[in-house]
């Protein structure tokens, strides 16, 4: 196999695979158009793309690739429905809505016929193999209902406050008061937050010690550089024009397929060796694990369960926990950089607040922090950290706007454009303004959140997949944001020029954070 990747005939194969899917595609085009089976959308294609036959939207999608986000955004303002249906050659058919009852039908009453799909699971089955966040049926249903009782349980949301106090306390605040007394110059926030948040979530999740926030210090840790290595290749595979190219790609075993290999065995190996590692530490002598061992491995060890689920449940839990909500703070401290009068407001509660808790941010205290938690929401609306999510259809459908779905459609719900349509969010929807979720006559006093309906803001997903962490994603969001604001100024060096969003398996920044720290008077 070496020898025969080293000679010419490797490009000369890969044209000669693509040719043939190209030919398969135009035979199974016309025979559609033959047996009158065309590609017509049925209700909701009003904003679709142009499309034409055998290439479809083709030219569109790469005359648009770089901002896809926002093309699909105006598509879909322009669709009466707020639905679209994008056909392009070497992918299937996508049907896009930013429509809360196409969302509400997909994600909870018609639930069982929109499951992530093979075509999903494929994608991310190298790097998450069997995890909750990759599976459907039997195998989603016994983790879900296994990773429910853990995060229900009071010890391990003890656990995880400890663990915040302990991180933001002793690591994180004193890394800003080097930055602010030191005069270091530019630091990236975005990456403080993500490494930040990995402590978290590797503390959580393996209960192993944290690595240094400062990448003055120390850079990536080697198991952070996989996972980034291992997710930015899963999302471009998700992106690829023709699905084809890497599955070849694969199969050879070159480029970025290698690479994500490599990554992976990196990452599998790391975890593998901590379960080893602590099921000996739970195996010793006294016949079982310290009484402090609260994290969620030790449970799932002591629960019983076989080492390649334990694996595969604990990554994608970092995935998830690492980058959701980095990517959030990230947009957030940005937002409010933007906006000083909701920053002052802000930083007014959390004093106020932490004045009558001893100045201490403990859990009830949090969930006093309502304008903070407005600026969280009205900060992921605009930039939520997983811009778009699809479904695979197993059987023909039809949504509640009559859009007609048939057996293997892949159906997308778009939080991205969601926060953008003025059916939802009025005017000015493209306006910061935490005061929207706040209950009428409660805006000036800073009362009662409204309880917005999640099919019309997903961000937490919805329906009986809801993200289990999000009450926990809240609380270390508040504790970390509040823990900053009280004490420090946070200015990003870029001014007012808007960074650009970056969708991937979650989205970030593009080139990070670079803002200056200083103390608050």
């Amino acid at each position: 196999m070496s020898l025969l990747l080293d000679q010419p005939l490797l490009p000369f194969l890969l044209v000669l695979v693509v040719l043939f899917y190209l030919i398969h595609q135009i035979l199974c085009h016309l025979r559609r158009v033959l047996t009158g089976k065309g590609s017509g959308s049925g209700g909701g294609g009003g904003g679709s793309p142009p499309c034409y036959p055998v290439l479809g939207c083709l030219v569109s999608f790469y005359k648009n690739k770089t901002r896809l986000l926002d093309w699909y955004t105006e598509l879909l303002e322009g669709s009466p429905t707020n639905t679209i249906v994008v056909q392009r050659l070497g992918a299937r058919r996508t049907i896009v809505t930013a429509n809360p009852e196409n969302v509400e039908y997909m994600l909870r009453a018609n639930f069982n016929n929109f499951p992530k799909g093979r075509p999903f699971t494929e994608i991310l089955g190298d790097f998450l193999g069997y995890g909750i966040f990759n599976v459907d049926g039997e195998l989603w249903k016994t983790q879900r209902k296994l990773a429910s009782h853990e995060f229900s349980t009071k010890s391990l949301q003890e656990y995880v406050m400890n663990t915040l106090e302990d991180e933001v306390e002793n690591c994180l605040l004193p890394l800003f008061e080097s930055l602010a007394e030191e005069n270091r110059g530019v630091v990236d926030l975005q990456d403080l937050l993500r490494r930040f948040a990995f402590n978290v979530i590797c503390k959580v999740s393996l209960g192993i010690d944290r690595c240094s926030l400062d990448p003055c210090v120390v850079p990536v840790s080697p198991l952070a550089r996989a996972f980034d290595a291992a997710s930015e290749i899963c999302a471009r595979r998700g992106a690829a024009p023709l699905f084809i190219v890497w599955k070849i790609k694969r199969w050879f075993g070159v480029g970025s397929e290698k690479k994500l290999k490599a990554a992976v065995e990196e990452v599998h190996h790391f975890v593998m060796d901590i379960i080893h590692q602590r099921k000996s530490k739970i195996n010793g002598e006294d016949g079982g694990g310290d009484d402090d061992d609260q994290d969620l491995l030790t449970r799932l060890i002591m629960a019983g369960h076989d080492e390649e689920v334990i694996r595969d449940m604990v990554i994608s839990f970092i995935m998830a926990g690492r980058d959701t909500t980095s990517a959030a703070m990230t947009w957030l401290f940005w937002s409010l950089s933007c906006h000083p009068e909701a920053e002052k407001q802000v930083v007014k509660e959390i004093e106020t607040i932490g004045n009558e808790e001893s100045n201490k941010l403990g859990y009830e205290c949090l969930k006093k922090l309502k304008m903070l938690e407005a600026c969280i929401c009205e900060s992921m609306r605009l930039y939520p950290p997983v811009p778009w999510d699809s479904k695979h259809a197993i059987k023909d459908d039809l949504l509640p706007d009559k859009t007609h779905v048939k057996a293997g459609d892949r159906v997308t719900y778009f939080p991205y454009g969601m926060g953008r349509m003025e059916a939802l969010w009025g005017k000015d929807r493209l306006e910061f303004k935490p005061d929207r979720w706040f209950l009428e006559p409660e805006k000036e006093t800073g009362g009662n959140l409204k309880k917005v309906c999640p099919f019309k803001f997903p961000v937490f997903h919805a329906g009986p997949r809801v993200c289990l962490g999000k009450e926990m994603a809240f609380i270390q969001m508040k504790y970390v944001v509040a823990s900053i604001l009280r004490r420090f100024k946070i200015r990003p060096v870029t001014g007012s020029t808007r960074p650009v969003f970056v969708p991937l398996l979650t989205a970030h920044m593009a080139g990070g954070l670079k803002v200056l720290v200083s103390k608050r008077d």
